[in-house]
Order: C-alpha cells, then sequence, then structure tokens
C-alpha cells in the first residue's frame, strides 16, 4: 500500500510538471506535504520535515553548486572555454577531431553545467562544422555525451554532489572512481555511439547548418587568456578534492600537514579557493574591474536560482520518503530480491528519471529510496552514488529542458531527437552502469 500511495502521488508530480506547466519547485512542495499527509506522518511534523528536507540538502550544496556557476561562467566570459576547444582541436587536427572534442568537452564540463558547456562549445562547434564542411551533430555526439557524463558522474555537478552527500560518501574517491567510469562510458556513447547512428539513420546527420545561434559574442583568439591556465582555472576544484585525496590515503595518522590538505580539500574550502583563483587568472589579471567581476558572479547565480531551489524541493521530497517509510519499504523490497544493490539503485533512479524528466531530481529521490540499501549493502557508497548518477540520465525524452535544447540547437526534428539524443543517453546510461558494476571488483 505505501508504494502504491507514492506511485499516485508521482503521478500527480509528472501531471503537475508535464500537463499543468506547473513551476517544478512548486509541484515538488505540493507533492511533499500531500504525500506526508497520505503516508500518515503527523500534520504538525510536515512543516519541519519539509524544512529539514530542504535544509540538509541546500545546506552544503548551496555553497558548492553556486560557486561552481561563478567559476564556469569565468571562464566563459573571459573566452578560456574558447581557447581550451580550439587549442585542442588544432593539435588533434581534422581526423581525430572527435576526439578533440570530447577531451574539450570533459574539460569544460567539470567546471560548467550541461546547459552552460552545450552555451560555450556550441557556437565553437558550428564554426568547425562549417569549416571542414561536416554535420554538426557529428561534432555534437561527442560533445553532448561527454557533458551529460560529467553532468551525471562527477561533482561539484548537483546530482552527484547531492547523491554524495546522502549517502555520505567521501566526495574525493567519488570524483576519482567517477573519472575512471567516465572514460569507458564516454567512448562508448560518444564516438561508437555516433559512428553507429550515422549508419543506420544517416538523414539525422544534416548537412545544412542550423541559423540559431543569432548574435554570438566573438572571441580574437589573441585576446583570451592562455591554454595552460584555462585548464587550470577550470580544473582546480577537481585538482583540490583529488590532490587532498590521494594525499589522506598516504599519510597515517594525524598530522598538520594532513589536517592542512584536509581542509584545503574539503569541497566547500576547494571552491572558495578556485573562485579567488578564476576570479586572479580571468579577472583581476586580466586588468577586469571589481565590479564587472561581480556582474559575472551576479548573473551566474541568477542562472541557477531556480535549479537550486528545485533541489531543495527534491530534498523535501526525500525526506518525506524517509521519515514515511518508504524508503525502508522499498530497500527491502529489493533486499529479498537476486538484484545487486548497484542495478537496484541505478534501475529505481532509471524509472524516476523516465517519470519525472529532472535528473537532478531523480538522482535525490533515488538516493532517499535506496539508502537504507546502502548503509546495510557494504557496498563502497561511491559507487552506489554513481549507480544512480548512471539512471538519472536514462532516456531523455520531451519531459526535460535538455531535450529541447539538442532538438533546437541541431535543427531536429522530434522523431529525430527521439532516435538519436533519447537513445544516446539510454546508451550512457546503460553503458554507465556497466562501468560502475565492472569497478566495483577494483574499489
Amino acid at each position: 500500500m505505501p508504494l502504491l500511495i507514492t506511485l499516485v502521488f508521482i503521478i500527480l508530480l509528472i501531471f503537475m510538471i508535464v500537463k499543468l506547466k506547473l513551476n517544478t519547485y512548486i509541484a515538488l512542495l505540493l507533492t511533499a506535504v500531500l504525500l506526508a499527509v497520505s503516508l500518515g506522518i503527523p500534520t504538525e511534523k510536515i512543516p519541519a520535515v519539509i524544512e529539514a528536507g530542504i535544509g540538509s540538502q541546500l545546506g552544503h550544496l548551496a555553497i558548492v553548486f553556486a560557486l561552481g556557476a561563478m567559476i564556469g561562467k569565468l571562464v566563459s566570459d573571459t573566452g578560456g572555454g574558447y581557447r581550451i576547444a580550439q587549442t585542442l582541436i588544432k593539435r588533434f587536427g581534422v581526423k581525430q577531431i572527435q576526439i578533440a572534442v570530447v577531451i574539450a568537452s570533459f574539460i569544460v564540463g567539470i567546471a560548467l553545467f550541461f546547459e552552460v558547456g552545450l552555451v560555450v562549445l556550441l557556437p565553437i562547434l558550428f564554426v568547425i562544422a562549417n569549416e571542414l564542411k561536416i554535420p554538426l551533430l557529428y561534432l555534437g555526439i561527442p560533445m553532448a555525451a561527454t557533458l551529460n557524463t560529467a553532468h551525471a558522474f562527477l561533482p561539484p555537478h548537483p546530482g552527484p554532489t547531492a547523491i554524495t552527500a546522502i549517502f555520505n560518501a567521501n566526495i574525493g574517491q567519488v570524483l576519482l572512481i567517477g573519472i575512471v567510469v567516465s572514460i569507458p562510458t564516454i567512448i562508448i556513447a560518444g564516438p561508437l555511439f555516433n559512428w553507429f547512428l550515422q549508419k543506420v539513420y544517416p538523414s539525422a546527420y544534416h548537412k545544412t547548418l542550423p541559423n540559431i545561434f543569432g548574435d554570438l559574442k566573438e572571441f580574437d583568439i589573441d585576446e583570451t587568456p592562455g591554454v595552460g591556465i584555462s585548464i587550470l582555472t577550470s580544473m582546480m576544484p577537481v585538482i583540490l578534492i583529488g590532490v587532498s585525496t590521494i594525499v589522506q590515503s598516504l599519510l597515517v595518522g594525524k598530522s598538520v600537514l594532513k589536517t592542512a590538505v584536509t581542509f584545503v580539500g574539503s569541497p566547500d574550502i576547494a571552491m572558495i579557493l578556485s573562485l579567488l583563483f578564476a576570479l586572479y587568472t580571468m579577472g583581476i589579471r586580466r586588468k577586469q574591474t571589481l565590479d564587472r567581476l561581480s556582474g559575472s558572479l551576479t548573473d551566474s547565480v541568477k542562472q541557477i536560482a531556480m535549479m537550486l531551489l528545485i533541489i531543495g524541493g527534491g530534498g523535501a521530497l526525500k525526506e518525506v520518503l524517509v521519515q514515511g517509510g518508504i524508503a525502508n519499504y522499498v530497500s527491502q523490497i529489493f533486499a529479498t530480491s537476486n538484484l545487486s544493490p548497484i542495478f537496484a539503485a541505478w534501475l529505481i533512479t532509471a524509472i524516476l528519471r523516465v517519470s519525472l524528466g529532472s535528473s537532478t531530481v531523480a538522482g535525490i529521490t533515488g538516493a532517499g529510496l535506496v539508502l537504507p540499501m546502502v548503509q546495510v549493502s557494504g557496498v563502497n557508497p561511491a559507487l552506489m552514488v554513481l549507480a544512480v548518477g548512471a539512471g538519472s540520465v536514462f532516456a531523455d525524452h520531451v519531459n526535460d529542458a535538455g531535450f529541447w535544447m539538442i532538438k533546437e540547437y541541431f535543427g531536429l526534428s522530434l522523431k529525430e531527437t527521439l532516435l538519436s539524443w533519447t537513445t544516446l543517453t539510454s546508451v550512457l546510461s546503460v553503458s554507465g552502469l556497466i562501468s560502475v558494476w565492472l569497478a566495483s571488483f577494483l574499489f
């Protein structure tokens, strides 16, 4: 009965978002309150449960998410992302253009969120496709696959960061294992899938480029930051967190060095230090005024404000599921099955993803459902984070904004988008799951 009640309200949530076009944050809050009442949570406790869910979700994430958006905005506005892509493409040459796109997308995707990464890289791909006389989709698939993989697996992206907090996993482990898992996933969902799709569905690869970019900011390559400093700035959070994790594993016992490294490598401090570094390298060093830099930072936060609220709403729904006993109920059902915890985490999240559209909401909600399973299974929590992340990007379709961005940017029909992008995200999710499962034998 609890599962049936939950299913009814998840359907209601989908109806409010998809059919009524109600704001996702409002729909999540309404669903959380109504579901809490239906699950028998005392009415006087419901406000506290909602507040606890939102607060626990955003208390840490607001820092990481907001500062990550600021760093990405600084790199983008100065042409750092443009410099990175152009340099890699020139060094790899025409024949290895997809490899160059994958590497550039991975570097940019670490610091920038999926939608922002598209906006930064697509104009560059448009110019390259025009110069080389190749279909835009030929470059777009490896780029989008890489950005989406980073979005699913790697902190400081909102989904992996939030799920890491829910599972109380080591964020450094999530990051390092996530990079390992990302490599085969990107190869399969990017160049290999691109080759396959072009063979079976060549009509999607339009020779005529869509004219949809409007007035774009043009960069003179000589006026953009150097490639080395651009890469270093984009990857600074990853460097600080990754080095901290490695050093902590090598140092035994307590020491001043270990304490300092742990402090610097904590996500919040790493993001603060990285932002200060970006302000210098992308701003002050380039003789930008603090007033202008502050404007860029303000704009970056405006772009993610609603996403932060949606994440908070997902946290409220997750807390209701936990307090209402649904999480324990679902985990017990899967505990009695022969499904591995990794596959169960992926499956639950994939179902939520197809239903809800938002990968972040699906990941947070799925994490809440499988939390008890993580606590009793003995599986490395970092692997469970990545399994949920893989499930959270499964079969992106018409109920997600990313689907429509891909359709419009690449000039595809609805059918072409379903056959290319929806299929790509399904391949990405499944290959990600397999990669996580194989990684479970090593970690």
